[in-house]
């Protein structure tokens, strides 16, 4: 079982997202994503998504929005739980990306981007604001075979 976080940086009318080119063995290789990773021993949610983002972008998130939580599991890795968190508070430059290439996109052009199918599902629902939601998701690969979205 793994813990992570994900976080959709927003500035005017777009995200920044992640085009995951770099690492090895990745099963993440050619898709786009938010900005996460995995937690650290002791971290809180909030403490891993700033952390990561830090890392990754160089940005300095000022506040965070915990907006779900997935449940992510594929025949070809261990369970991985990802809290989604938005933001569109933050300082610093962009720095280059030991993961990918970084690139701020419209939010009406992300999912048309190549996600994990089920992404699309809830960015969503974080682009419409909608309710906090958990999404169990099961795959296959890189093919979804089923999901069940709840919403709080």
């Amino acid at each position: 079982m793994m813990l992570s976080t994900v976080c959709y940086i927003e500035k005017e009318g777009k995200y920044l997202m992640l085009h995951r080119t770099k690492k090895q063995n990745d099963i993440n290789k050619e898709k786009w994503l938010g900005i996460g990773g995995k937690f650290e021993d002791k971290e809180s949610p909030e403490e891993c998504t700033i952390r990561e983002v830090k890392e990754e972008t160089g940005l300095t998130l000022n506040s965070v929005k915990l907006r779900g939580i997935l449940t992510f599991i594929n025949t070809i890795c261990e369970t991985e739980y990802i809290f989604v968190f938005t933001s569109n508070d933050f300082t610093g430059n962009l720095i280059e990306c030991n993961e990918g290439d970084l690139q701020w996109v419209e939010k009406e052009k992300v999912t048309s981007l190549n996600l994990w199918e089920g992404d699309k599902i809830f960015i969503e629902k974080i682009k419409e604001n909608g309710p906090f939601f958990t999404i169990k998701y099961i795959y296959e690969g890189d093919t979804l075979l089923s999901y069940d979205l709840k919403e709080y």
